[in-house]
């Protein structure tokens, strides 16, 4: 019978990704644009589920296609939290907000 061959467990080498982003001066931007980036793709994973076109959409929040356009791209981190709350509402839905 072969016997099993032991394998070192290995500790954690080194700072998390987390240090590196904050060493760099760029963490609190990525975790924005993460952000954003869930929301947009809630969104428009919500409006698949509605079948809703961008046009459609646009008219039940009350605002233009470029707005939503707006909203949708994850580069784009000048959206307001009511334009999100108008979003939320328009495929019947609730931004929810917290602090940690």
């Amino acid at each position: 019978m072969a016997r099993k061959r032991a394998v070192p467990q290995r500790g954690r080498i080194g700072s998390s990704f987390d240090d590196f982003l904050a060493k760099e001066g760029i963490l609190q931007e990525c975790e924005e644009l993460a952000i954003k980036q869930i929301l947009a793709d809630q969104i428009k994973a919500a409006m698949e589920q509605e079948q809703l076109t961008k046009s459609a959409m646009a008219a039940r929040m009350q605002t233009s296609r470029r707005a939503l356009d707006r909203l949708l791209d994850p580069g784009n981190s000048s959206v307001t939290l009511h334009t999100l709350q108008r979003a939320a509402a328009a495929v019947g839905r609730q931004l929810r907000l917290e602090l940690r």
